[in-house]
């Protein structure tokens, strides 16, 4: 009997750190049983200010895409290029904010996100509103952290964003997003000490394409 071939899906980090996307891969690679990766082939290793998110936007939406990619995740938490990329392509793209905030928002729970970069909170809060419009949103919640230093220590790091996830809790979230794709580590290391329910972006992101790949209608 010939077997369907699997989909394959592509996820572009606009980070250009490759060691961040290969620990990317490896969190999708537990939902989807296809993957390829893309790396962004020049800005910094970190995103972490407007200019950063808008200079990746451009490499994302103009990157070559191979002819036998069923699919794309765009895995940094600002989305850069997905709109721009989607109307190129005729296959799904799908953005891991995007699919955190409908995954966060699901049931009209109250929910809210923990990052570590202050310089993009203004393009979190408005994409968290637009991809889940109707929920309760309460914005970020900031690690007290420098993000290009504490992303060099894991405790530093969990522990700033665990913190920040106890003033998101006492707030009044019910679900809070780590937003970040090179926070994904991260957000698993913290999924059994939050106080709330942690919505994990990359995992998300994996089960909406999947769906879409499963029923493009």
């Amino acid at each position: 009997m010939t077997q369907t071939p699997k989909p394959r899906v592509l996820l572009m980090n606009p980070n250009s750190n490759a060691a961040t996307t290969q620990a990317m891969v490896t969190i999708a690679a537990h939902v989807l049983p296809s993957l390829a990766s893309w790396t962004a082939p020049a800005g910094p290793s970190l995103i972490s200010t407007m200019d950063d998110l808008n200079a990746a936007a451009t490499l994302v939406a103009t990157a070559r895409i191979p002819n036998d990619i069923d699919g794309v995740i765009v895995s940094a938490f600002g989305d850069p290029g997905r709109k721009a990329l989607a109307e190129r392509l005729e296959i799904p793209v799908v953005g891991i904010g995007e699919a955190a905030a409908i995954a966060a928002a699901k049931g009209g729970r109250r929910y809210a996100v923990v990052t570590h970069t202050p310089g993009l909170v203004t393009s979190i809060d408005a994409l968290m509103r637009a991809s889940a419009p109707q929920s309760a949103y309460l914005g970020t919640f900031l690690a007290d952290a420098d993000p290009l230093a504490v992303s060099a220590d894991k405790a530093r790091l969990d522990a700033a964003l665990l913190a920040a996830t106890h003033r998101a809790y006492a707030a009044g979230a019910q679900a809070v997003i780590i937003g970040g794709g090179p926070l994904a580590e991260a957000a698993e290391r913290l999924r059994l000490q939050a106080p709330c329910d942690l919505i994990m972006p990359i995992p998300e992101a994996a089960r909406r394409i999947l769906a879409q790949l499963k029923d493009p209608t």
